[in-house]
């Protein structure tokens, strides 16, 4: 199996960044910790702080992945293109966001890309990263049954 990890703007600046919201690892340090986890599945990271780059990646990743997790940070409350994108994407579709979105600012309590996914996953720091590698797994287990 092999999955695409997008990461949005400002999750290069992890570790950094307000460590009560986000946690204290840093975006390699997740994805590390991920493929220590998942050692069984391949996965490709991708980091863009640009919009247009991040809708490239995700309209190519039906032709190379078997599913898809994205924290399109704060395009989430604001993209419609990158919703459409996800739309297109007939992939198995995670969105993670390393803060608790329902204890944030009122403007952060629209997502326009979760619809667009058959899930989301808020609040758990890094862990939401495994999270969402394991319910993947766990539906590809159950629709191969």
């Amino acid at each position: 199996m092999r999955i695409l990890i997008i990461n949005g703007p400002n999750l290069n600046l992890l570790g950094v960044r307000d460590k009560d919201k986000y946690g204290s690892m840093t975006l390699g340090e997740i994805n590390q910790k991920i493929i220590e986890e998942y050692p069984d599945i391949q996965f490709e990271f991708y980091n863009s702080n640009l919009e247009g780059d991040i809708i490239s990646k995700i309209q190519q990743a039906g032709e190379l992945f078997n599913a898809l997790i994205i924290n399109p940070g704060g395009y989430a409350h604001t993209s419609v293109a990158i919703k459409d994108a996800l739309e297109e994407c007939k992939l198995i579709k995670i969105e993670v966001h390393l803060s608790n979105l329902v204890k944030r600012e009122s403007y952060r309590q629209v997502m326009l890309t979760a619809g667009s996914c058959d899930g989301y996953i808020s609040g758990f720091k890094g862990k939401g990263y495994l999270a969402a590698v394991y319910l993947i797994s766990t539906m590809f287990r159950f629709n191969n049954q």
